[in-house]
């Protein structure tokens, strides 16, 4: 019996068409708009900023509906990207027809598409960030034999006008609920519209950020993903930022993914969940523990921890959440189940122990296999992250992690299975090497390690020199003991950069 993928599935599109995403074709778009009344086609794309733009089609016929979605359009690279010049700037923009989106904003009825750059000679943009991941994957897979799923966790605050009622306690958020968590329906709306547009979501909760200043409430909440593939991952991160922001403009509030809101609070951050992949099945665990390959791509990420800030760390803000003493990371080093380290190994299904039946002894042994949801997470990125250039960075990584000769020794080395901050264990901390501490130390050390980014071709040496350049230009070598004490500017740093990516 043929699968349906009508069943549960909450995409207006693969409900109609009764197929996967990945099995879109321009046929079934065009059928989907003629059944569906839909009058516009928007394009979407992603701007050096890290943001999406749009480029609006009413559309006229059938005809026109095909050439639109056959030939894509053009755009002005120079507006959307720095580094490319007026005099030659012109870029084609080609819808990716898996990826369209029935929109859930628009009164007019409207399909968007997520397109990929191409140059005027019909080829992938190479400086284009989307194409740098895709090479990366490409090159991992080719080199390695392997994928690399992943998935984010999406952590944002809401800020709004002080309500005095049902008072959370500060810094006391995690997991609240209405009506002490006061945007706990702004988070399920979104998630809703996320999934309807394809985004694939493990859960959403409130989080330890509560707190009220100057009249205003700031509330921390999250919105975590499952693992797909690399593209489909970073794709569904950049539409939820998009929902999450007209929502929360229609309800009148402001959503910030900002590492950084208020000094003294917690920061939010972007953690990157992996699972290595080969032939469709997870190798992260071998008879009940963490598998040499999965300890090889961990001794990548940590080698090129302080390289990858660039990618996930952008702004100068980005450095007053990595602190000693928080559950953001500042040293270098993995564990298990420990939050005080830079890669975490989560809490997995690894025992032979059924938890389920046991509590629901009325069921019987399914025999389902839960390794399968075994990940390595990476803790430093935050909102500010350009999602493209990060997994790819994540990719490159896991890709030197398995081709090192000493990945095991290094990933021996690194473990520590303590509190770091525990001043019991201030030895093992002394030992660690740290992350940068500011965005122009993430440049020196990113430009230390670029060769390894640019073999094989995945970075152009072009893209590196715009990340340091960008990253040097905040000037902010000194800036935390600069403003150490100083509220006010810091105050004034932290709202520059509310809106980051």
């Amino acid at each position: 019996m043929q699968e349906s993928y009508k069943s549960l599935n909450p995409n207006p599109l693969v409900q109609f068409l009764d197929k996967p995403s990945s099995e879109f074709k321009k046929a079934d778009l065009i059928k989907f708009v003629e059944a569906n009344n839909i009058k516009m086609i928007n394009f979407r794309y992603v701007a050096e900023d890290g943001r999406l733009k749009a480029l609006n089609f009413i559309i006229n016929n059938k005809k026109h509906l095909d050439n639109i979605l056959s030939t894509g359009e053009r755009v002005d690279g120079s507006s959307l990207f720095s580094y490319i010049e007026a005099g030659s700037s012109d870029l084609y923009v080609i819808p990716r027809y898996k990826t369209a989106f029935l929109n859930p904003f628009t009164e007019i009825p409207t399909l968007d598409i997520l397109c990929s750059y191409y140059d005027k000679d019909g080829n992938a943009l190479t400086s284009s960030p989307d194409n740098i991941m895709r090479k990366a994957q490409a090159e991992l897979k080719r080199a390695t034999g392997y994928n690399l799923d992943v998935m984010g966790e999406l952590e944002y605050y809401v800020i709004s006008p002080k309500d005095d009622l049902y008072i959370a306690c500060d810094q006391r958020g995690y997991h609240e609920t209405t009506p002490y968590a006061k945007w706990e329906g702004l988070r399920c709306d979104a998630m809703q519209a996320i999934a309807q547009c394809g985004g694939l979501i493990k859960y959403g909760h409130s989080e330890v950020g509560n707190f009220s200043q100057d009249n205003m409430n700031f509330e921390q909440n999250e919105i975590e993903f499952l693992p797909t593939n690399m593209e489909n991952a970073a794709d569904s991160l950049l539409i939820s930022k998009w929902i999450l922001r007209m929502l929360s403009y229609r309800y009148g509030v402001t959503v910030s993914f900002a590492p950084k809101i208020i000094v003294g609070k917690a920061g939010s951050g972007l953690h990157i969940h992996t699972k290595l992949v080969k032939d469709g099945k997870s190798v992260m665990i071998k008879d009940g523990k963490l598998s040499d390959e999965a300890r090889k791509i961990i001794a990548g990420y940590l080698d090129l921890a302080p390289s990858l800030t660039a990618f996930g760390n952008t702004i100068p803000t980005s450095y007053l959440r990595l602190v000693p003493h928080q559950e953001a990371p500042t040293n270098i080093c993995w564990g298990d189940r420990n939050r005080s380290v830079l890669v975490r190994v989560p809490l997995g299904w690894t025992s032979n122990k059924n938890m389920s039946l046991e509590v629901n002894p009325l069921e019987t042994e399914d025999g389902i296999d839960f390794s399968e949801k075994q990940t390595a997470e990476f803790r430093c990125p935050d909102g500010s992250a350009n999602i493209y250039l990060l997994l790819a960075g994540l990719a490159v990584a896991a890709r030197h992690g398995l081709e090192m000769n000493n990945s095991l020794e290094l990933a021996e080395k690194l473990y520590v299975d303590v509190n770091i901050f525990n001043e019991k264990y201030k030895d093992t901390l002394d030992k660690l090497d740290k992350l940068p501490t500011s965005c122009y130390g993430s440049a020196e050390a990113f430009l230390k390690q670029a060769e390894i980014f640019k073999k094989y071709g995945v970075f152009t040496q072009g893209v590196i020199e715009g990340v340091v350049n960008k990253l040097k230009s905040y000037n902010d070598k000194t800036l935390s003991e600069d403003l150490y004490g100083k509220h006010d500017e810091l105050r004034k740093l932290v709202n520059s950069y509310i809106h980051c990516s």
